[in-house]
């Protein structure tokens, strides 16, 4: 008789070999996709100071320094970007100071965005005729609630800007953002 031993068979078979590396392909791949889709949705973080604070950019997301700021003459509003991207309007004062208060660009009825007007010395929202005052404050409807206000420091020629947390000194109550 012939010595025969039984064949081994291999623990993985060509089929499920295939299979593995298919499925390790596209899940690669699939990977890759999801993290360029994940990266470009989700916006990067802003490096942010005590209380959630940012310092103020230009429309290209450079700082802007308090010097530029304050090369305006008295009564200027200057347009930055404040808090999430926000347009915000900062007030350069009589004494040539920037104000401790910056009003957002953004109307409380449809989230327009519009320009200070300065010969009626009021912000004047376009799309639907809303009519805020100097500090903000509702002049004519449809707009139901103030503009939004944020805190201004100047810092070492920075402009830092934080949210708002105080009573609103409008109302002298709880913002309505908080």
């Amino acid at each position: 008789m012939i010595n025969s031993s039984a064949i081994d068979s291999p623990s993985f078979s060509r089929r499920q070999l295939l299979n593995f590396l298919t499925g390790t392909t596209i899940a690669v791949t699939a990977s890759a996709g999801l993290y360029t889709v994940g990266k470009f949705l989700v916006p990067p973080a802003e490096k942010t100071g005590a209380g959630g604070g940012i310092i103020a950019k230009d429309v290209l997301g450079n700082a802007i320094p308090a010097s530029q700021i304050l090369a305006e003459a008295p009564g200027t509003r200057a347009l930055v970007a404040g808090l999430a991207g926000d347009p915000t309007y900062l007030i350069v004062k009589e004494d040539g100071s920037i104000d401790s208060i910056g009003i957002v660009d953004v109307c409380t009825h449809l989230g327009c965005t519009f320009p200070w007007n300065g010969n009626d010395q009021e912000f004047q929202c376009p799309c639907h005729g809303s009519r805020y005052h100097p500090d903000g404050s509702v002049a004519r409807g449809p707009a139901p609630l103030p503009l939004k206000i944020v805190q201004v420091a100047v810092v070492d020629d920075h402009i830092l800007i934080t949210p708002w947390t105080a009573l609103d000194p409008r109302t002298g109550e709880k913002p309505w953002w908080v």
